[in-house]
């Protein structure tokens, strides 16, 4: 029998990640990725392994060190899928049955998605595209002329001035806009050339083909068809549809909704789109809304009665990026299947396209974050759980009978003491009933006081639930109790509560988090109230700085990614000028008092508790000033603090980030606790 042990950060190194199956119309197969952090603990390498459903017998299937976005062609002959060969994406395919991949596309800026044609002869791809915007003149060479022999070095590129003219020109993970656009192109099989199908100064969004390969729906922001003058200022857009050819484009939306995914119902006659009216501004729920493709028909919300939101908003540190699922009609087009967000859980649902139910297809405690359906019906759902980081299964809708397909983490799962949550309601003290979890080392015994760290999840319009998190696992093998919640602004509960702290941050969103942790203190025995701790990420991050400026009952604190100025902020952040308004309810010249009454900043004469400060220097979501305006304030006043910033890092850096930063980061945030928490 094998000792087990606890988990440690460098265990990340062993993790496989799955996502992104993609079922086989012709043969009982599914290919999918996995993907590992390379060998040199700097990257991540991922392939394309195939599943066998009859045998079980999972094999890899493509070589490259980066191969991402399997599709199979419809006809079921080719897959197709993303190579990354020298910081370039290009569209690959290879035959059923197997044989060396080739390259189909040569895009000059890459390949960032695509599609199959129905007929399975064209790739429809999605690429950027140059405008004058980034071209630089290119220096005269001054040793024109020179016939000797001996190798000059060539001449360097003057420096040139950046010109800014657009309000969104940077992004999060993208860095500043290149002045690219990303329009569509179509590939056709055998030829060397893409047609470019789409042209002019926006971009495409979300796309896909109608049924019978005749037209193309699209999602975009186009400047002649909005009614914001400026589109950077715009949350709106709208969903397209032209000919297979790119002709005769057609407006279906009124520029009255932010707009995520589109798609085809199986008969081509109608669309279907997630997304959000602005009823509630940015904390609006994603809904699902349907309608005829003829002339003069209306939209109709099908989801406007149920209070759920679709897509997965639950918070992991095991994921980044994943490709999400749009609306996915049944066979016959009664019904469209989502991911719907859920009282901690994400699972699958039929919605009827009348809007009068809606139905779980799946059940239990975890996390969907994909899925496919098959031909007959049985769907292929890619989950996460507490105890596990993802998996592939069958699930048939019918019977409820699901079978699990792969076991890639179970080695290393088998030698780790893994905690499972342990899940409970409390009541607030405005009456309302929230959801929060426990975690405590496993040889805890009774008469134990063990140190306790309270979570806060970023968003704040996101989710704590069942599924994985390294590092509530790491703090737990570490000797610590973990509790978190879903305080009011988080998703999978109604629209009101995703709605409350809108204007309100520091206050219901506060109380329920310093209610969690009077619960945990007063209902579970071990939980030492002399040994708080706090931590938090991006929204998480303004909370902790909050809570220190204003109660000292936490030992010590860890903020990472944080908001601590929402007066900077505002022209900072790549989503500032917008997601404050939304947010606090106002802007820098006529708000100055209420932005600084909600900025952690102006409290920080009262924090008495040590804090951490962690953050990415490429952050552009949460940008680093705002963590060294905190730290530089916290200094001068003569208090505990410390600043690790992490080179080349965004704001996802504890998802999906440089791995070896990833590590330090989390033994930062465990080293922090353990100096501290018997001070």
């Amino acid at each position: 029998m094998i000792e087990k042990r606890v988990i440690t950060a460098e265990d990340l190194y062993q993790i496989v990640w799955t996502s992104d199956p993609s079922v086989s119309p012709s043969h009982d197969r599914v290919a999918y990725v996995s993907k590992k952090v390379n060998p040199d603990h700097d990257g991540y390498h991922s392939h394309i392994r195939m599943l066998e459903l009859s045998s079980h017998e999972d094999t890899s299937f493509t070589s490259g060190e980066q191969d991402s976005y399997p599709l199979w062609s419809p006809d079921g002959n080719s897959l197709a899928f993303l190579r990354n060969k020298e910081g370039q994406r290009q569209i690959w395919t290879i035959a059923v049955s197997g044989g060396e991949a080739q390259v189909v596309t040569s895009a000059e800026h890459g390949v960032s998605s695509f599609l199959w044609s129905p007929d399975s002869s064209q790739l429809l791809y999605r690429s950027q595209v140059s405008s004058a915007l980034d071209e630089s003149p290119v220096p005269a060479d001054s040793g024109a002329g020179d016939k000797t022999k001996t190798p000059k070095t060539p001449p360097s590129k003057p420096l040139e001035e950046e010109i800014i003219d657009r309000l969104r020109y940077k992004a999060d993970g993208s860095g500043r806009w290149n002045g690219h656009r990303s329009h569509l192109f179509a590939q056709t099989l055998g030829h060397t050339e893409a047609t470019q199908l789409t042209t002019g100064d926006y971009d495409i969004g979300d796309f896909c083909w109608s049924p019978d390969g005749s037209q193309i729906a699209f999602t975009s922001k186009i400047a002649d068809e909005q009614k914001s003058d400026d589109l950077d200022l715009s949350l709106m857009n709208d969903v397209f549809v032209m000919s297979a050819t790119g002709e005769n484009r057609r407006k279906y939306t009124s520029s009255d909704w932010s707009i995520y995914s589109v798609s085809y119902s199986p008969d081509g006659r109608s669309l279907a789109v997630f997304g959000s009216d602005h009823s509630h501004h940015n904390a609006t729920q994603v809904g699902l809304f349907t309608r005829s493709i003829d002339d003069g028909a209306e939209w109709k919300h099908i989801t406007k009665k149920f209070d759920i939101q679709l897509s997965n908003s639950m918070v992991s540190d095991m994921r980044s990026g994943v490709r999400s699922n749009g609306p996915v009609f049944s066979e016959d087009g009664a019904f469209i299947y989502s991911l719907v967000t859920r009282e901690g859980g994400v699972h699958l649902a039929k919605i009827a396209v009348d809007g009068e139910n809606y139905e779980w297809v799946s059940h239990g405690k975890r996390d969907i974050y994909q899925f496919e359906m098959r031909k007959d019906g049985r769907f292929i759902l890619a989950a996460a759980d507490p105890s596990h980081p993802g998996n592939l299964y069958e699930l048939d809708p019918d019977t409820g009978l699901e079978n699990r397909l792969t076991y890639h983490n179970e080695e290393l799962l088998n030698e780790l003491i893994i905690v499972t949550p342990e899940e409970f309601n409390f009541e607030a003290s405005d009456g309302a009933t929230l959801q929060g979890w426990m975690m405590k080392p496993s040889h805890t015994k009774k008469g134990d006081k063990i140190p306790t760290v309270l979570e806060i999840h970023g968003g704040p319009h996101a989710m704590y639930g069942f599924t994985f998190m390294h590092e509530f696992q790491l703090l737990v093998a570490r000797g610590y109790a973990v509790i978190f919640t879903n305080p009011r602004g988080g998703h999978g509960y109604s629209q009101q509560f995703v709605n409350t702290v809108r204007g309100d941050y520091g206050g219901r969103d506060y109380q329920d988090l310093m209610e969690l942790t009077d619960y945990a203190v007063a209902h579970f025995d071990f939980v030492d109230e002399a040994r708080l701790l706090v931590t938090g990420g991006s929204y998480g991050g303004f909370m902790t700085n909050w809570i220190v400026g204003h109660t000292n009952r936490f030992k010590a604190a860890v903020t990472q990614r944080s908001i601590s100025n929402w007066i900077s902020f505002y022209g900072v952040s790549d989503i500032g000028f917008f997601f404050t308004e939304d947010q606090i309810g106002g802007n820098v010249w006529e708000h100055t008092e209420l932005l600084w009454k909600h900025s952690p900043l102006a409290y920080v004469h009262q924090v008495e508790t040590p804090l951490l400060i962690l953050h990415g220097e490429e952050d552009l979501r949460c940008p680093i000033e705002q963590a060294e305006q905190l730290f530089i304030a916290l200094k001068r006043l003569g208090k505990k603090t410390q600043f690790i910033r992490f080179p080349k890092a965004s704001h996802e850096l504890s998802r999906g980030g440089h791995p070896g930063l990833r590590v330090k980061r989390l033994n930062h945030i465990v080293r922090w606790f353990d100096e501290h928490k018997d001070l």
